[in-house]
């Protein structure tokens, strides 16, 4: 496939648009409820018990994360959708099976759902642990000091840039990964959601340290996110970040020291 990026007729632009921006609404709008209701005076005696890991409770673990995922990666995804909805637009045009954009929407949101199962276990395991306090936060320093290391790390590995350049590229993933057809953009949905996590998961973790329910720190993450994948200097601009993230992370560790 000799993908170029061919402009969207405005009806198509605008349903997509539309779409994408409700979707990311009612996530956010979740996620926003679900932090109010926790923080709430009449809530705090019962969340500063333990939570009892029943199947009720994962559950419910699974779908806040699952709901976050789609809410914080989603607007990140958005320029991808919209040149893969121009080149879908442009096969149809040239005779070739039409590829859904829904598909390919659903193949990447399918990925960051099969991710948020395995942050549902390693919140599970870190609450085992007593790591985790009630309200999702890390009661460790040295382990939020871990994490925040691990992440500034991670963000200066090869496998990284490698899956961030997949991210920052459409035409380039699109030319790599085409495949005709719902079921060739579902396919083409999955693998780009699998770059996506392996650019961002670190990053995701870091919600154990500022909070999984605070939602300024949700937000924090999800605009560096957005700008790591669209700004020319995002991968520069990353490894800086990263770069603080290690500070931070070794201040952090001799805070708690001290």
């Amino acid at each position: 496939m000799n993908a170029s990026a061919p402009q969207l007729p405005r009806h198509d632009f605008l349903a997509i648009a539309f779409s994408l921006i409700g979707i990311t609404a009612l996530c956010w709008a979740y996620l926003i409820l679900m932090a109010r209701d926790m923080s709430m005076p009449n809530m705090n005696m019962d969340m500063l018990a333990i939570p009892v890991w029943n199947a009720a409770y994962f559950w419910m673990m699974f779908t806040m994360w699952a709901v976050m995922m789609v809410g914080m990666m989603l607007p990140s995804a958005t320029p991808m959708i919209m040149i893969y909805a121009g080149v879908a637009r442009k096969a149809q045009r040239e005779r070739m099976p039409i590829a859904s954009t829904g598909a390919f929407v659903c193949g990447y949101l399918i990925m960051w759902v099969v991710y948020s199962l395995f942050a549902t276990i390693i919140q599970w395991q870190l609450d085992q642990w007593a790591l985790l306090s009630p309200l999702m936060v890390s009661k460790s320093p040295f382990f939020g000091a871990s994490i925040l290391v691990a992440a500034g790390i991670y963000q200066w590995m090869p496998v990284k840039n490698a899956c961030l350049k997949h991210c920052r590229s459409p035409i380039y993933f699109i030319s790599e990964h085409w495949q005709n057809g719902t079921i060739g953009a579902l396919k083409m949905g999955i693998s780009h959601g699998m770059f996506c996590i392996g650019c961002c998961w670190f990053l995701m973790l870091l919600l154990f340290v500022g909070g999984v329910m605070n939602i300024l720190w949700i937000a924090a993450i999800t605009v560096f996110v957005l700008l790591e994948k669209v700004i020319p200097l995002g991968d520069q601009g990353g490894r800086i970040i990263g770069a603080l993230m290690i500070a931070a992370g070794v201040v952090t560790a001799l805070t708690g020291l001290s």
